[in-house]
């Protein structure tokens, strides 16, 4: 069964709780400020906000691919964003797979690292 456009938004609320809970320890997040956007291929819906001290926050869900380039930039399916929110996949396994695209600066990319 596949991921819901709620049951990502759902994910991706917690994700960013978990963010928030573990901000000790995620190298200066608490200033990053940037656009996001995660586009969700197999929904072919992309939510749009920011990831702002730690926080996500979804401002729209539009239907298709970003239309805007956004600072960083993730593409997955939807039961591959539940699944590395809930545990069950590894980012690191999933973007060298190619399964999950992450695309920022260089800079952000280093910060990241530690978030995922």
């Amino acid at each position: 069964m596949m991921a819901t456009t709620e049951e990502c938004r759902s994910a991706l609320k917690r994700l960013s709780d978990r963010l928030t809970r573990s901000e000790g320890g995620t190298g200066g997040v608490t200033s990053f400020d940037r656009s996001l956007s995660c586009h969700i291929k197999d929904l072919d819906v992309t939510f749009v906000g920011r990831l702002q001290d730690g926080l996500i926050t979804v401002v729209d869900t539009l239907p298709g691919p970003p239309r805007d380039k956004a600072q960083i930039r993730l593409t997955m399916t939807g039961d591959d964003l539940v699944a590395m929110v809930d545990g069950e996949l590894e980012f690191a396994r999933a973007w060298a797979s190619g399964r999950v695209r992450l695309e920022a600066g260089f800079r952000d990319l280093l910060r990241l690292k530690s978030l995922l």
